[in-house]
């Protein structure tokens, strides 16, 4: 399954979603980000001083964890590969901004760049289960 159940979809509204990324140690590294959702996929913005980026780099394997707040038991998990895209003039960090009444630029310092994080997913995991 690989595309997100009716069930669950309200969650694609959700404010943070948790990142999953391989670290070099080989242990799991896991963040809270922002999101936007767009059809099948799961789009982040990230600084590419950020860890996250770096254990992207090297192993792009990833997985992102969607629960909803008022019922931690409920969730989504999109497991996949991310694809990594250049983002120099904000365009997207703009545009998922604008969700969260917030300008990326602010949390960067002078110099700083930010990409991309295209998750499409090649497993869902949902709970409860879709029925």
């Amino acid at each position: 399954m690989t595309t997100i159940p009716d069930s669950h979809r309200d969650l694609l509204n959700a404010q943070v979603a948790v990142l999953g990324t391989i670290g070099a140690s080989g242990r799991p590294q896991l963040s809270g980000v922002w999101f936007l959702a767009e059809d099948e996929t799961i789009r982040i913005s990230l600084n590419t001083a950020r860890q996250k980026v770096k254990n992207l780099q090297a192993d792009q394997k990833v997985s992102v964890l969607i629960f909803d707040e008022t019922s931690p038991y409920r969730y989504v998990e999109l497991r996949g590969d991310a694809e990594i895209t250049p983002d120099p003039d904000y365009t997207f960090a703009d545009k998922l901004g604008a969700k969260y009444n917030a300008d990326l630029r602010d949390r960067d310092k002078p110099g700083d760049t930010r990409v991309v994080i295209t998750v499409r997913p090649t497993r869902l995991v949902v709970w409860p289960p879709a029925g």
